[in-house]
């Protein structure tokens, strides 16, 4: 039997991926282990395994397409003692971009579906699903123009954060064209849809089959109530001479920065709560702490604090202290974590990574040092595992390095919180009824207020001020 090598989720919100490079060639034998391919996503590259041996009969996506959607089959594996040419001709001819098979027909049985064992086996650490798996025959290519797969019983394939936007908005999914991997509705869809105004069920089957004969309508203005729709390319081009501007396209990090950070806005209540933290004290115990690190024959440190070290213990000593704002937003629940996990804005290029510091308040502040500097490093060379930036409960954006006193930041989801945290900088206070100079840095907390009330908020961001202005708390 062949085996089908699918183009992978490698996180659950992942729709495409670019096949950046096949390692592997037609003809080569192939192992369990092996890496067969370089997968970029919109955060990083990742490789794709061999889970079985066999030979490698035919690459069907070649390297460098873009925009593969997920579950689309990219290559077939002759399996041991199974004759090549015959698996390679069994193949579907490969359409450009992951495109559906223009011959495909409509009334096409689905193949079958692995067993449960094997699918379990395909699951990532980061919740998505290797699409890898051993099957009868090749299948056919997804509908044309995205339309849904023939479902049972008026089941409407959609992703969860679609069906959360389709009830928030009032949008039918019944009426929605999916344009996800093999017709499943996904967000853009729902807004799309929303947009347009389709937000009712048509009336009988007949019309629905008249309704591509129509031609498409603009997008029209969002009810009251809803988001307004965004201007088009060529409306906003239409403000500006040809000549004033460069076009520079959207790569998939930056496609996924607007997408998520635009629906944070919409979706979770931000407010905003400020403090001004002390630092001499921190400053001093900053100073001991570096100058007692051991070092090695080479003179160098085994660890070198920054000030972002201690802010982000603080934060996770601060969940821990106030556990009912240890929590994440889950729909229809909250819920609550045992430990602190936080995340630290690292900027590269085009973008930024939020790795997260698991389990921060046990860790110690040399531990979090060292594994901020890791990831900063694997961050800037988009060598991070989904896992290692995915989920987490708060995070930690600091701009002081570029001397910004204050700021607010946008949640980060499924977060329930951020602190943005601004330079250090001396300033004249009142201490005891006199003057005094003092180092101050100011931070702005943004809480979901699904999950944080204003109490809740000013609870947890107290408990961090107090962490960071007697740090020796951090230590015991």
């Amino acid at each position: 039997m062949p085996i089908n090598v699918l183009m992978p989720a490698l996180s659950p919100t992942m729709e495409k991926g670019n096949l950046a490079k096949w390692l592997k060639k037609e003809g080569d034998a192939v192992k369990s282990g092996d890496v067969l391919a370089e997968i970029e996503t919109d955060k990083a590259t990742m490789e794709v395994e061999a889970i079985d041996e066999g030979v490698l009969a035919k690459i069907l996506v070649p390297e460098g397409t873009a925009d593969v959607p997920v579950n689309d089959l990219i290559a077939i594996i002759a399996a041991e003692g199974e004759d090549v040419s015959t698996a390679a001709g069994g193949a579907p001819k490969a359409a450009s971009n992951g495109a559906a098979k223009p011959d495909a027909k409509p009334d096409a049985k689905p193949e079958p579906k692995a067993d449960a064992s094997a699918a379990n086996q395909n699951i990532t650490p980061g919740g998505g699903h290797m699409g890898y798996e051993r099957v009868n025959a090749a299948p056919e290519g997804a509908q044309p123009g995205g339309a849904p797969q023939a479902s049972t019983g008026g089941r409407v394939f959609a992703s969860p954060l679609a069906r959360r936007i389709a009830k928030q908005e009032g949008v039918d999914l019944g009426a929605v064209q999916g344009s996800g991997p093999h017709g499943r509705i996904i967000a853009r869809d729902v807004q799309a849809a929303k947009a347009s105004g389709a937000t009712q069920a048509p009336a009988a089957a007949p019309q629905a089959a008249e309704a591509p004969k129509a031609a498409t309508p603009a997008p029209k203005a969002a009810a009251a109530g809803g988001a307004p729709a965004g201007l088009t390319t060529d409306q906003v081009k239409g403000f500006y001479a040809k000549d004033a501007y460069e076009e520079v396209p959207l790569d998939g990090m930056r496609k996924t920065i607007a997408k998520r950070l635009t629906e944070a806005m919409q979706v979770a209540p931000h407010f905003y709560l400020t403090v001004d933290c002390e630092l001499d004290a921190l400053m001093k115990l900053r100073e001991t702490l570096n100058g007692s690190a051991a070092k090695d024959k080479d003179g160098k440190p085994a660890f070198k604090l920054s000030v972002n070290d201690f802010v982000i213990k603080a934060m996770g000593l601060a969940l821990t202290r106030v556990p009912a704002a240890n929590a994440v937003w889950a729909e229809d629940r909250i819920l609550r974590f045992k430990h602190a996990e936080v995340g630290v804005a690292v900027a590269i290029d085009g973008g930024l990574f939020t790795p997260v510091i698991r389990r921060a308040d046990e860790k110690t502040l040399s531990t979090i040092s060292n594994e901020m500097k890791d990831f900063a490093a694997r961050a800037r060379a988009k060598k991070l595992k989904p896992e290692e930036y995915q989920g987490g409960v708060t995070s930690v954006s600091n701009l002081g390095m570029f001397g910004i006193k204050h700021f607010t930041a946008v949640i980060n989801p499924p977060q329930s919180s951020i602190l943005a945290v601004g330079a250090g900088e001396k300033r004249v206070v009142v201490k005891d009824g006199a003057p005094a100079v003092v180092q101050v840095m100011t931070c702005t907390l943004s809480c979901d207020h699904r999950v944080l009330d204003g109490a809740l908020g000013a609870e947890l961001v107290s408990a961090f001020k107090g962490l960071i202005e007697n740090p020796m708390g951090m230590l015991v």
